[in-house]
């Protein structure tokens, strides 16, 4: 009994050393490895974006205008209020469905949708409304842009979300709040591919440096500060 114990000890912190090496890789080695040509920022035209993080999740926001609220003309007719005077900002997160959506908060944590979170589940993408995000903040990053790659930006937030019978509708029943809704969403959601690396895969498509491999806030926005 003690030689499995040890052994079983062992192997644990031998997995606990493994996972501690890839998050240290994953954050000081840069993705892509060499610069983007900045091309696309030529005509001095740019776009403001915010990353906002929490102990374990991001989000992305971009600003409320004519143009994204015409791309994603979906949130407005779920009845989000993407039109109301004082709104400013759509904020997308994805991350696991049954987590995501049934803990809104920590105290409302349960054992099945943490399992899922922990392991495999179906991935959906949260929209959110913002008014005025006070800066600066210790959660918030902001960056600029080219024309370029915000579009490519929007293209990858938009081809994240899965059309249900060719609508892409709110997911019935589950939003926090009057000014969100969940959707269905592409792609599977696990512990190695999660909420962070969603959020690091949209920045280098428009056109920012990541870490390698960024499961956690931290090591996302370790990454982002010592690459941009």
């Amino acid at each position: 009994m003690l030689i499995f114990l040890k052994r079983a000890l062992r192997w644990l912190v031998a997995v606990v050393v493994a996972a501690v090496i890839c998050v240290v890789a994953g954050t000081f080695v840069p993705r892509p490895f060499w610069p983007r040509a900045k091309a696309d920022t030529v005509a001095g035209e740019t776009h403001r974006i915010l990353v906002l993080a929490n102990p374990i999740h991001t989000d992305i926001a971009i600003p409320i205008n004519a143009e994204t609220l015409t791309r994603f003309p979906f949130l407005a007719e779920s009845g989000m209020p993407v039109t109301h005077p004082n709104a400013r900002w759509l904020v997308f997160g994805w991350g696991g469905r049954a987590f995501y959506i049934e803990t809104p908060a920590w105290s409302e944590l349960k054992p099945v949708p943490l399992f899922k979170g922990l392991t495999m589940d179906r991935s959906v993408i949260h929209a959110d409304v913002a008014g005025e995000i006070v800066e600066p903040a210790d959660h918030i990053v902001s960056f600029e842009i080219g024309a370029a790659g915000y579009q490519r930006l929007l293209s990858f937030i938009e081809a994240s979300f899965t059309p249900v019978a060719g609508r892409i509708e709110a997911i019935p029943d589950t939003a926090y709040g009057p000014d969100d809704r969940f959707f269905e969403a592409n792609g599977w959601f696990s512990a190695v591919v999660g909420c962070n690396t969603w959020t690091a895969k949209a920045l280098r498509e428009a056109g920012l440096r990541t870490g390698w491999w960024n499961p956690l806030p931290v090591s996302l926005s370790t990454s982002l500060t010592l690459y941009n």
